[in-house]
């Protein structure tokens, strides 16, 4: 009767720390294409907030007319990433230091196979550029080698934009 006990405490204690697990990819993008990890061990000197957008009321109101003053504005091309299957090159458009599109304007489609993944895959890819405003951007699943050069070209281009 005790193993019975056990065995079903320790049961219930697996199921509730799998349940409590935080599994969410959604992060806060950081300014330059840094990791969220990497940025938190750093001083705070940006005068971007990192706080879902929303201002802080404490800051000094110059320093965040100053920054979008200084904001870029523009198309910007990334460098073509090759891969196995061809190239793969993103072109972003920036407004004011926020990325409003980012369009895959080389990717394989060599044949019935390229084009039916990548039909499903840029799509995709495009929209969480936008969505992460960095290139820190989750793989599709069937499409890892277009989605590894989508974010290498995307980065490029918002090394260029950013610079």
């Amino acid at each position: 009767m005790r193993k019975i006990v056990t065995a079903l405490m320790g049961t219930l204690s697996g199921l509730v720390l799998l349940f409590s697990y935080h599994t969410s990819t959604a992060e806060q993008a950081v300014p330059g294409g840094a990791s969220p990890e990497s940025a938190a061990g750093s001083s705070q000197s940006s005068s971007e907030p990192l706080n879902d957008g929303v201002p802080d009321p404490t800051e000094a109101t110059s320093e965040t007319e100053e920054s979008s003053a200084d904001a870029m504005s523009g198309t910007f091309t990334g460098d073509a990433s090759e891969t196995r299957y061809g190239a793969v090159q993103v072109e972003i458009t920036v407004e004011e230091g926020v990325i409003t599109s980012s369009e895959a304007v080389q990717y394989p489609n060599r044949d019935h196979h390229d084009q039916r993944i990548n039909a499903y895959a840029v799509p995709v890819l495009n929209a969480a550029a936008v969505e992460a405003q960095s290139a820190d951007i989750d793989a599709v699943s069937g499409a890892t080698v277009t989605s590894l050069a989508y974010a290498q070209s995307l980065q490029s281009a918002i090394d260029q934009a950013f610079q």
